[in-house]
């Protein structure tokens, strides 16, 4: 709930109202959600790690068998 105070007409004096919103998320579900989205950017950036190493182990004519080329390694592997 929010207090909200305002001006009857000029006069000086306040009037308070309470007001009504929807609850809060709770902090457990806030840190849920921060933790999940944590954990899968680390999953990701994992996946993207591991496909730059395998690609890197392939030698020029593999890379090129499959249509890429050394230069190409980084984009591959962040699609």
């Amino acid at each position: 709930m929010a207090f909200n105070t305002s001006d009857m007409h000029g006069s000086g004096y306040r009037i308070g109202t309470f007001m009504n919103f929807a609850p809060a998320q709770s902090g457990a579900v806030r840190s849920g959600n921060f933790f999940a989205s944590l954990i899968g950017m680390i999953a990701t950036w994992n996946d993207v790690r591991a496909t730059r190493k395998s690609l890197s182990a392939l030698t020029d004519r593999e890379l090129n068998d499959i249509g890429l080329s050394r230069a190409d390694i980084d984009a591959a592997a962040r699609r």
